[in-house]
């Protein structure tokens, strides 16, 4: 079985002033991290898909063995990068596919291996991780290629939450509490830093 991945780092970072993507931890940018972790899986094909600041995150992933796609329409938001992706696997054979963001700073390898576990037991068409206060449920999401034709109708900042909710009945999940956690502004940025610090203290 072949999984694919598709990597989320398009966005602009509009909030934080500077590219998210590029923020580093152990000298490890977030865009570098997240496709050595979607590697390390040695699943199937791996997509990076970059819009802004495109330069400056391609450079980061030239030593890796990713697939990088520009999508020119990044700043209608996230349907059309998750269409930019796919539309560059078109020639790949790939049962299913993994849509990750850039900006989760505590998604491990473990986790995107548990997603494709429970999908291959459970038969499900979708695998997503339930976290926050309200029980969201989200990316890290793996989709059966058959969903691929549902993302092509999704328009604006639409992404794979909306597809999730319409198909309850088709969708398994994986407990991840720390998904809640992005990096939208410099408060977000300190708080992960610093608690990154104390998980590595003796």
């Amino acid at each position: 079985m072949s999984i694919a991945t598709i990597i989320l780092a398009a966005g602009g970072s509009t909030r934080l002033g500077q590219p998210k993507q590029l923020l580093s931890i152990d000298q490890t940018t977030l865009v570098q991290r997240m496709a050595q972790l979607a590697l390390a899986l040695e699943a199937g094909p791996v997509a990076v898909v970059l819009g802004g600041n495109q330069e400056q995150i391609q450079s980061e992933l030239d030593h890796l063995s990713v697939q990088l796609v520009h999508n020119e329409n990044w700043q209608s938001g996230l349907a059309s990068s998750i269409q930019a992706g796919l539309q560059s696997l078109d020639t790949v054979a790939f049962d299913a596919f993994l849509i990750l963001l850039t900006d989760q700073p505590y998604v491990t390898t473990a986790l995107l291996q548990q997603l494709i576990d429970t999908y291959q037991q459970t038969n499900k068409g979708i695998v997503a991780c339930r976290y926050g206060e309200a029980g969201h449920l989200g990316v890290p999401a793996l989709f059966a290629r058959q969903y691929e034709t549902n993302f092509g109708q999704l328009k604006g900042d639409i992404g794979a939450r909306k597809l999730i909710q319409q198909h309850p009945n088709d969708c398994a999940e994986v407990l991840f509490p720390q998904a809640s956690v992005d990096l939208d502004t410099w408060e977000d940025v300190q708080r992960w830093r610093d608690n990154s610090q104390k998980q590595q203290m003796p």
